[in-house]
């Protein structure tokens, strides 16, 4: 991945440009955690690497060699890390990960031309199934598979953004969102690992639905921790969410009860302080709103577990794939 995002990307630009190309790729480096902000060689926080490892699981999965696929995995990571570019930039986000986010310390411009270029870099990266020995047909699906995500991507956080702008929004506006924003990229990381490995078309399929529904349990599962998470576990308040009114599942579903929805609705009113959260999810209770949440957390979770078994049979339970997903979704941070 790394070998993507680097000067060699550009050799010709960077002979001519010299320092302001460096920067420009630094930026990058940054943002993956590779780089200190003086743009030093360092190991930094970063994310969990997970839509990666997903894909070069579900090759080896349906057995294939996972290096086949690390092309694919690479790309997936750097479209997943240009969208946090350009979404800490449209949520107005300063840190990620207990660091300072590019925008914040490069300005605006400079950050969406370095997440313009992570995009692409993206694809540069997904070409380079070619250096694998992987057929044209098949790398051919997977930019398919490939640039519909990204068109989800950016209708899930379409709607992500015009959700805080509305008090109108269903349950079902949410799934709708979350599986753009983010079940696609998990559906897309499994379903070209799979293609990589030579899966069968139906396999292919159920991995992609696998993922997705891994992808939907998990936000779910994140929905329920950021408003009655541990404070020790997840390093955040007890109803953080709640006090930044996100419009996440147990939130939509109390405002959207009919006999708690109006009187949340109410005190939600022009802001929520911390004296008033103890009322908030003593409504959330009546409502049952948490236990609403893990249902549907369970029943995606469920799904994910026949698709993988309607991609690998018998294997399913056993693999690697089916560990991780249960892990996700019993995660307590």
């Amino acid at each position: 991945m790394q070998e993507v995002l680097c000067f060699s990307a550009s050799e010709q630009a960077r002979d001519e440009v010299g320092q302001g190309v460096k920067q420009h790729y630094g930026m990058m480096h940054y943002h993956m955690g590779w780089a200190n902000a003086n743009l030093q060689p360092q190991t930094m926080p970063s994310g969990k690497r997970l839509r990666p490892i997903f894909c070069l699981l579900a090759c080896e999965a349906v057995g294939g060699n996972p290096g086949d696929a690390l092309p694919a995995a690479a790309a997936i990571e750097i479209l997943h890390n240009f969208s946090l570019v350009h979404d800490d930039i449209e949520d107005g986000d300063e840190t990620r990960h207990h660091r300072t986010t590019v925008w914040k310390l490069w300005g605006v411009p400079l950050a969406i031309n370095s997440g313009d270029a992570m995009f692409a870099l993206a694809f540069a990266a997904l070409s380079r199934l070619q250096r694998r020995g992987i057929s044209p047909n098949q790398i051919l699906q997977a930019i398919d598979i490939f640039t519909k995500t990204c068109i989800e991507l950016t209708e899930g956080q379409h709607l992500d953004m015009r959700f805080e702008q509305r008090n109108d929004v269903q349950p079902d506006d949410y799934f709708h969102m979350i599986k753009g924003k983010t079940a696609s990229l998990l559906g897309c990381a499994t379903a070209i690992g799979a293609l990589v490995g030579h899966g069968s078309s139906a396999q292919v399929k159920a991995m992609q639905h696998f993922g997705q529904s891994v992808g939907l349990a998990f936000q779910i599962q994140d929905d329920i921790l950021g408003i009655w998470g541990d404070p020790d576990v997840t390093g955040k308040p007890t109803g953080n969410d709640v006090l930044r009114q996100k419009k996440s599942l147990p939130l939509l579903h109390a405002l959207n009860h009919q006999r708690i929805g109006p009187k949340l609705t109410t005190l939600l009113a022009g802001g929520i302080s911390e004296n008033q959260l103890p009322r908030v999810l003593e409504l959330l209770a009546e409502a049952q709103s948490r236990e609403v949440a893990q249902e549907q957390q369970l029943f995606h979770k469920a799904a994910a577990m026949k698709a993988l078994e309607e991609s690998l049979g018998k294997d399913a339970q056993e693999s690697a794939l089916a560990a991780l997903a249960d892990s996700l979704t019993n995660r307590k941070a």
